[in-house]
């Protein structure tokens, strides 16, 4: 698959629309598990990206590299900076009130991101068709105008709540948030 197949939607793909009951332009959004590694406030060594819609469409978010988050002496591990874009992609996605889990991550490195620079994420959506939806993500790093350090792109897939209920811990999430699942 070529990174065209990952961001540019087959023919006679819907644009991505606002969901009746998504966000608000401006809100800032919740974790959706407080111990996520990408999101969560309870993670002891997670990202803790704080994400905002500045549009109701797509998604920005801040990440500073810590210590816990290096690979090589004084810079941010490949990992890390991938699952930073996992994670605001899938913020991304959430948007569109239903349930998308990762089914393809490509991310390119442009430019090291040293431990203490903060990256400045966004991403969008460039379209769905039927269960798939194409989206992209930078990162950059000395402001949200700075020079593009890591790109991404992704192919996410919805499923039914019931996923989490047969492959995960669906009480976990449950106790956090209202949701309705007959497993």
């Amino acid at each position: 698959m070529t990174r065209s197949t990952l961001t540019t939607p087959p023919g006679g793909a819907e644009p991505p629309r606002r969901s009746p009951g998504s966000p608000a332009s401006g809100t800032v959004l919740g974790s959706h598990y407080s111990r996520c590694f990408g999101c969560g406030a309870d993670h002891p060594t997670g990202l803790h990206l704080k994400a905002r819609t500045p549009d109701g469409m797509g998604v920005e978010a801040e990440f500073t590299v810590g210590e816990s988050h290096q690979g090589a002496p004084g810079l941010a591990h490949g990992g890390v900076l991938a699952a930073a874009m996992d994670e605001v992609i899938g913020m991304s996605v959430w948007l569109f009130q239903r349930p998308y889990v990762t089914g393809r991550l490509e991310t390119d490195y442009l430019l090291p991101v040293p431990v203490g620079a903060t990256l400045h994420l966004r991403a969008w959506c460039n379209g769905i068709s039927g269960r798939k939806a194409y989206l992209e993500a930078e990162g950059r790093v000395g402001g949200p105008d700075g020079p593009v350090a890591v790109r991404a792109a992704a192919l996410f897939i919805e499923v039914a709540m019931e996923h989490f209920a047969r492959h995960g811990d669906l009480a976990a999430i449950a106790a956090e948030h209202d949701y309705e699942v007959n497993p």
